[in-house]
C-alpha cells in the first residue's frame, strides 16, 4: 500500500498550563466523518486504528520534512512532547510546544490562538479498506486499517481547498488518489473475472450432469 495524506479543517486550540506550558490539541484522524476528494467519497471506520504502529511519530507544519520537528512521539510514553490517544471520535493529539527556545513552536502557537491555522493533517498507509460502486464515477472507499501513521502536520489549506498556492499539491494528491483507485479497481476487475469463471464451471458441469 503507498503512504496517503488527508487533511482536515476543524477546531485546532492553542491552550496553557503549568504541566504542559504552551501546547496545541486537536483530532487529526476522525472517524466516520466522510471527505471527498473529488475522485471518491472516503470514511475512516471506528477501529481503523486498532493495531496501529505509533512507535515514532513526528509533528510537523504543513508535511515539511526539512524542518525540525516541533514534537515527537516515542512508544507515546510520558517522555513523549507528542501525546496520541486513540477516542471514540478519532485519535487526539496533544503537543507540547517549545515556545521559549523555538521560534517556529512559537509562531505555530500564535497562528493557532490567532485562528491563523485551523486544520491539522497526516501521513499514513492503509492496511486494510473496501470499495463500493467502484465501476461508478464517485465510488466510495472506507478504510478499516491503518498500519502505521508517519507523522502529523499543522496545515495552512485543510481539506482540499482550491488556492493557487495549493493547486500543485492538490494535483499531486488527485494524481496519487487516481492511482489507488486505479489499483482497487483492477482487483474489483481480477476478483469478478475470477468468479465469472466460476459460475461458468459451475453452470457447465451442472448441464453435464443433467445430460
Amino acid at each position: 500500500m503507498s503512504v496517503e495524506i488527508r487533511a482536515f479543517n476543524f477546531e485546532v486550540r492553542a491552550e496553557q498550563n503549568e504541566q504542559h506550558g504552551n501546547h496545541i490539541t486537536g483530532v487529526p484522524i476522525v472517524f466516520g466523518q466522510e471527505y471527498d476528494n473529488g475522485i471518491w467519497t472516503e470514511t475512516i471506520a471506528r477501529g481503523a486504528l486498532d493495531g496501529t504502529d505509533l512507535k515514532d511519530v513526528r509533528f510537523l507544519v504543513n508535511h515539511n520534512i526539512d524542518m525540525i520537528p516541533l514534537a515527537r512521539s516515542r512508544n507515546n510514553n510520558a517522555n513523549s512532547t507528542m501525546q496520541m490517544s486513540v477516542e471514540p471520535d478519532g485519535m487526539h493529539i496533544r503537543v507540547d510546544l517549545d515556545t521559549e527556545r523555538n521560534s517556529d513552536a512559537r509562531s505555530l502557537y500564535s497562528a493557532v490562538e490567532r485562528g491563523d491555522i485551523s486544520g491539522m493533517s497526516f501521513m499514513f498507509r492503509v492496511d486494510s479498506d473496501t470499495w463500493d460502486d467502484l465501476e461508478s464515477d464517485h465510488p466510495r472507499r472506507t478504510i478499516t486499517g491503518i498500519s502505521k501513521v508517519f507523522e502529523v502536520s499543522a496545515v495552512t489549506w485543510p481539506a482540499y481547498e482550491q488556492t493557487s498556492l495549493e493547486a500543485r499539491s492538490h494535483a499531486k494528491a488527485l494524481e496519487s488518489a487516481a492511482s489507488v483507485l486505479e489499483s482497487a479497481r483492477n482487483v474489483y476487475r481480477r476478483n469478478k473475472e475470477r468468479e465469472d469463471r466460476i459460475a461458468e464451471t459451475l453452470r457447465r458441469l451442472e448441464e453435464n450432469s443433467n445430460v
